[in-house]
């Protein structure tokens, strides 16, 4: 008999930011009782896994990417017990957990921090971390390099010198050149393979990496375009993409493969799509983020070559290819897809979502087909929260509840990433919508109560049932499944196993292929059949033969 596929070939992935997922107690944040008592949404919705952002314990600089101590559940979500009482429950409904690791960086209150603070220069305790003297006498940051968050990389120490953080002050980068570091991690790594978690998702997996060797290199007008990618460099960036990064990635999967049942390791890279595939080589991590597809533009064109170059990547390692269109870094792509060709995201967040404005019922459409598009796609399906519902970013909230770091580092020119991650609505009762007893802590738009878990449920057509009925087809989807162009034009038409999808991302009604009638649509087809609207995807069972080319 073959040896069946490892689940996270083809897995839905189901991302729980924590923090605004569901409150269990109260205090108007998500926590972890709160996502342990929506579990069965999720399960019901088809997922087989579950991805956790951060909940260790933080002072929540960056909203827990910022962890001082990462073998124990800040009190804000919990405990120890309620993680543990959250993997059960996962585990008895068929779930999955992955959860966060944050490998680049520490938060500045880390005891190691703490340490090299109250320690003097050229010390043991600053070794661990990345503390230069400044330029010009001291006065200057050591090179010209640019937080990722906006501002200098550099925070000056009040005895003179700099230390760098590629985020947020408050995120001190760690040296992994330090034989500590990688002791340090991989215990914790085990920490939580001991209580049974399934996988990790490795943060800025293509960061940890530096070049450190005097003198330190200045990177000029490069860093404007590659603020976080390392694009063009092969390798060569001070402190993207390293090619000394895979090193310590192998670590990671040596560490993972010595428990079973397998787990599974994803990377969250920035690379460049070629540079992206060599994360996922057979002794590296099992996948990395496709972010590829999540930013290529609405068009046939773009998007096949998209695809075709995902999976030609995937293949040249063994890898099976990843596909996401939002997560809580983005803008949520209800709305992001809508957004005319060559609109600057920002300036639209800085509007409030009115400049341009966007055509709420055809941001809609245009998701709905997004999602048949995903979902039919060979490979792994990571999906962000509230998607099933079809939650539109929040680009109007109020400045004084802002509290991302990249609106404060950046001075307001940017205006952050607090619109993906407004709470979720589970009811149709304000005032928290379901979320919690207590107000959110960030505001809800009036627009949820009608977009609720609840109000869908009960509407055939509705985002949650249209995801329901798409991953219930798609589990008769055997996993490595091929993918097959079929012939058209202006359209994405392809077949994968007895699944054949049709996708009219254009601005024209294209002809139906003459097939019997569909599985599924995303939105409703015209009385007068042979017509497929635009911003539409259709789904049929494959008939053998039909002209796959």
């Amino acid at each position: 008999m073959p040896t069946p596929s490892p689940w996270w070939r083809n897995a839905v992935v189901y991302e729980i930011y924590v923090r605004s997922f569901a409150d269990g107690n109260g205090d108007g944040v998500g926590d972890l009782p709160g996502v342990t008592a929506r579990l069965d949404h999720i399960a019901d919705l088809g997922a087989d896994a579950v991805w956790l952002t951060p909940f260790y314990r933080s002072p929540m600089a960056d909203a827990g990417y910022d962890v001082a101590d990462p073998r124990d559940v800040d009190p804000l979500f919990g405990t120890l017990a309620d993680f543990d009482a959250l993997l059960a429950r996962a585990h008895d409904l068929g779930l999955r957990v992955i959860i966060d690791m944050v490998p680049n960086h520490t938060s500045a209150q880390h005891r190691w921090f703490q340490q090299a603070l109250a320690a003097p220069p050229g010390s043991p305790a600053r070794a661990r971390y990345v503390f230069r003297d400044g330029r010009d006498g001291g006065a200057l940051p050591p090179t010209d390099w640019q937080s990722v968050f906006g501002g200098p990389a550099w925070e000056r120490v009040p005895d003179g010198q700099w230390y760098l953080h590629l985020f947020a002050p408050e995120q001190p980068d760690l040296d992994w050149s330090h034989p500590e570091i990688a002791a340090e991690f991989h215990d914790t790594l085990r920490f939580w393979l001991d209580r049974g978690v399934d996988g990790f998702r490795f943060d800025v997996a293509h960061g940890m990496a530096k070049d450190l060797t005097e003198p330190l290199r200045d990177l000029g007008p490069h860093q404007v375009h590659h603020s976080i990618v390392g694009d063009g460099w092969e390798g060569g960036h001070p402190f993207w993409d390293r090619e000394e990064v895979h090193a310590l990635l192998r670590g990671f999967r040596e560490t993972v493969d010595a428990y079973a049942p397998a787990r599974v390791t994803v990377a969250e890279s920035w690379a460049a799509l070629e540079r992206r595939s060599l994360y996922t080589r057979p002794d590296e991590l099992h996948q990395a983020f496709n972010f590829d597809f999540l930013t290529a533009a609405w068009d046939p064109a773009a998007l096949r070559a998209t695809i075709d170059r995902s999976l030609a990547l995937a293949r040249s390692t063994g890898a099976a290819p990843t596909w996401v269109l939002s997560n809580h870094d983005v803008i949520r792509h209800a709305s992001r897809l809508q957004l005319p060709p060559g609109t600057d995201p920002e300036a639209w967040l800085l509007s409030g979502g009115a400049e341009p404005v966007v055509d709420a019922g055809a941001a809609l459409r245009r998701a709905r087909a997004a999602a048949l598009l995903l979902l039919a796609l060979p490979g792994a399906a990571y999906l962000y929260q509230g998607e099933e519902l079809g939650l539109p970013e929040v680009a109007d909230l109020p400045d004084d509840v802002l509290c991302d770091p990249v609106r404060r580092r950046s001075g307001g020119r940017r205006k952050g990433r607090d619109g993906c991650r407004v709470p979720l609505p589970w009811s149709t009762e304000a005032p928290s919508y379901g979320f919690g007893t207590a107000e959110p802590w960030l505001p809800q738009p009036g627009s949820f109560g009608a977009l609720s878990a609840a109000a869908q449920r009960a509407d055939r057509d509705s985002v949650l049932n249209l995801y329901r009925t798409a991953l219930r087809i798609r589990r008769t989807v055997p996993a490595d499944t091929e993918l097959l162009w079929n012939s058209g034009t202006g359209t994405l038409d392809f077949t994968v196993g007895p699944l054949r999808c049709v996708l009219n991302p254009g601005h024209e009604p294209v002809p139906l292929p003459e097939e019997a009638a569909p599985l599924l649509v995303s939105s409703p087809l015209p009385s007068t059949a042979g017509a497929l609207p635009p911003d539409t995807a259709v789904w049929y069972a494959h008939r053998p033969g039909s002209g796959a080319d």
